[in-house]
């Protein structure tokens, strides 16, 4: 059905592309754009209806469409002397294949990564159905952002999981169609002060253009008003100059009077950068994220925009996802998944998604919480990802409580934002010093440039709040208290820079909270400023 439903866009978009002329100044062709934005969005409204019908069917019947989803997956396995051939029991299934998990400690000891599920095939479905009932979503919840030129794109990503199959000026985007440069992309999205919605592939990304463009305002300002690109500006120029004088706080809202929403793609480690640009830049702004995705893929899709905490359907097709309790995750093997209509509401669980071409049971790592449900589907908000916890004693403490308690002493230290930050067990830098093992934290602020040691002090003092494990372990002294470090600003913009750059890098890229290597921990600790 995929297939057909493609040609059928391209088809009733096809006609339209051929009759407009590249670069075309004439304003008698205005019409001509106006139908060409109907008829998409047309199109596109047919195929969310029908993408809609199908979730309606598969949510309602959870236990077949497991079932075919698994069938799918042995199906197509391509394991030699796969035991499971022909048989797709899920007891069979879960008793023949054990779990695996991705472990960090593997990786660095090993020095290759173990990959997670992946499959081009699922990978495209799932990908194209979140993108196409997310853009439904969005516009019945901000129907004015779907308007002609009412959208720009800032950063050389996506939001949006799967690339549509028409031009993206079709569809009103005010971005250069096929523009990689993210000056390019900065420049005419400024150039346009009446736009509504403003996308970029990540929060974090995000967060980097509103810092770049502070940092390189007056250089766009001057090419807005000299035109380079474009007509001439100076006007715009102008207004750009004032809003930039003002300060970060609110900066989006003075650009774009008119901007309403910021769509982002969520993955792991993006909840800090979100509320930063909450926070400074995009202060009274909601936030869309279409999907989350984890380990490159799709595993859940957001219908509700208006929502102010990501809230996200766990599809029941493929590809096949288990739920492990995570009370249970230190029991490996032992351990007993659960499928989707299993779940119970207020429980927290691990993702575990099988692999297509190897047909492996991949634990993500990535834990949910069950908030609701969509008839018989679990309706999730993520909370952490277990490979991001942080142990020097066994206290094992986890990516959200250590980021609430980071949270509450930041909190403590006047006029302090927090835009990022990760940590570093003192083994990784040699840099307890005959003193007990304990945590260096890596902090970039604004509005703070100096930290006295009464302000270092409070995180601890947070830590042991948030954990009586490790505020035991304090007590007796076999742990030492966290060390907090300043970092210059874009520092970790280069951080992300690095990460990306790696060829096994997947996107949306997953911010690190807790650096596992030497060379990315000493790559921060060369920037440090306090």
């Amino acid at each position: 059905m995929l297939v057909p439903l493609l040609l059928l866009l391209l088809l009733l978009l096809l006609p339209l592309a051929l009759l407009r002329q590249p670069r075309s100044q004439d304003a008698s062709l205005c019409w001509l754009a106006r139908l060409q934005h109907r008829v998409a969005w047309g199109a596109l409204g047919w195929a969310a209806a029908w993408q809609q019908r199908r979730l309606e069917q598969s949510t309602r019947h959870m236990g077949q469409s497991q079932q075919q989803a698994l069938r799918w997956c042995l199906q197509g396995a391509q394991r030699p002397h796969c035991p499971l051939r022909g048989s797709t029991d899920t007891s069979t299934f879960r008793n023949q294949l054990p779990l695996t998990k991705i472990s960090q400690a593997q990786e660095e000891e090993s020095g290759e990564q173990l990959t997670p599920p992946t499959s081009n095939q699922y990978h495209g479905e799932a990908f194209l159905q979140a993108t196409l009932l997310g853009l439904a979503a969005l516009k019945k919840a901000y129907p004015e952002v779907v308007s002609p030129g009412s959208t720009a794109r800032v950063t050389p990503t996506s939001p949006w999981p799967s690339p549509l199959p028409w031009p993206g000026h079709a569809l009103g985007q005010a971005s250069p169609p096929g523009a990689r440069d993210p000056g390019a992309l900065l420049l005419e999205a400024l150039r346009c002060p009446g736009l509504r919605g403003l996308e970029a592939g990540t929060a974090a990304e995000l967060m980097d253009v509103f810092s770049g463009l502070e940092a390189d305002g007056e250089e766009l300002a001057e090419a807005v008003a000299t035109g380079n690109p474009g007509a001439p500006l100076p006007r715009r120029a102008a207004e750009l100059r004032e809003a930039l004088e003002q300060g970060p706080r609110g900066l989006a809202l003075r650009l774009w009077p008119k901007l309403q929403v910021v769509v982002t793609l969520d993955s792991g480690g993006q909840t800090e950068a979100v509320a930063a640009l909450g926070a400074l830049w995009c202060q009274g702004l909601a936030f869309f994220s279409p999907a989350y995705a984890a380990s490159g893929g799709v595993v859940g899709l957001n219908l509700w925009p208006e929502q102010p905490r990501g809230l996200y359907l766990l599809p029941p097709g493929a590809p096949f996802i288990e739920l492990l309790p995570v009370n249970e995750g230190a029991q490996e093997e032992a351990a007993s998944t659960l499928l989707l209509a299993e779940a119970q509401k207020d429980m927290e669980y691990e993702l575990v998604l099988t692999d297509h071409t190897r047909l492996t049971r991949c634990q993500l790592g990535d834990v949910v919480q069950v908030v609701g449900a969509y008839n018989q589907c679990p309706v999730v908000r993520f909370v952490c990802r277990l490979g991001q916890a942080l142990s020097v004693r066994g206290e094992d403490i986890g990516e959200d409580v250590f980021s609430e308690a980071l949270g509450r002493a930041v909190g403590q230290w006047p006029g302090a934002k927090l835009l990022d930050h990760v940590c570093v067990e003192s083994s990784i830098l040699d840099s307890s010093e005959g003193s007990a093992p304990h945590y260096e934290v890596f902090v970039e602020l604004r509005g703070l440039r100096n930290l006295s040691e009464e302000n270092r002090d409070k995180l601890d003092h947070c830590l042991q709040e948030a954990s009586p494990h490790y505020k035991s372990l304090r007590f007796r002294g076999s742990v030492g208290p966290a060390r907090v470090h300043l970092v210059g600003h874009g520092a970790f913009r280069a951080l992300r820079a690095a990460l990306a750059a790696s060829p096994s890098s997947p996107f949306p890229p997953e911010m690190p909270r807790v650096l596992r290597h030497r060379h990315l921990a000493q790559f921060l600790q060369r920037r440090v400023v306090s």
